[in-house]
């Protein structure tokens, strides 16, 4: 069954339909909230909002957009909330921070290749760091255009869609998430 006949059955109530829709999608929405929010826990909680939502508004979906898109548009604007939330939070108890502020969690991973290149893996290290350092300061909007095109692979229109605008808003908004990231970046380039 394609996508279509399967929102149909589930809009008429088939819970296996709906079952079905979920296993589709489960990965990859699971795989862009991490890659937006950088934390499997915060994921997992958007993972289920979503399709929360997905089960709640299915009877509305009208086969303006693909499923896809519709779905994206839900996971990035709950990334987006969670998003601004955390921003929220960070504001308010930066005073509580440590010295040596948040730490990834990979920097902890052993090296498990024996012919490892250290001055590789310093190097790599380094350029994650800005990476990351330059993905918060970017606007949520600009950081969830950027990675829906670099790391999910999305084309721009349907970046448009999943977030609700245009392709050249979201055009134009890569433009400068992307001008930032150059700028950051300059010398490891």
């Amino acid at each position: 069954m394609d996508d279509a006949a399967l929102i149909r059955a589930a809009q008429a109530g088939e819970d296996a339909a709906f079952e079905r829709l979920v296993r589709c999608y489960d990965h990859a929405v699971l795989r862009l909230a991490v890659n937006l929010l950088r934390s499997p826990e915060d994921a997992r909680d958007v993972y289920q909002e979503a399709f929360l939502r997905v089960y709640r508004n299915l009877g509305n979906f009208r086969f303006d957009c693909s499923f896809q898109t519709w779905l994206y548009r839900i996971v990035t604007n709950l990334c987006l909330d969670h998003l601004r939330k955390r921003k929220v939070r960070r504001e308010e108890t930066s005073v509580q921070e440590t010295p040596d502020g948040a730490r990834d969690r990979m920097d902890s991973v052993a090296e498990q290749r024996a012919d490892g290149d250290p001055e590789r893996r310093i190097y790599s290290r380094q350029l994650k760091e800005r990476i990351e350092a330059v993905l918060s300061e970017m606007t949520p909007r600009e950081r969830m255009v950027f990675e829906l095109r670099h790391y999910q692979g999305l084309r721009l229109r349907a970046i448009g869609e999943a977030l609700g605008s245009t392709e050249e808003a979201a055009k134009n908004c890569l433009f400068r998430a992307t001008q930032k990231m150059r700028s950051a970046l300059g010398d490891f380039l």
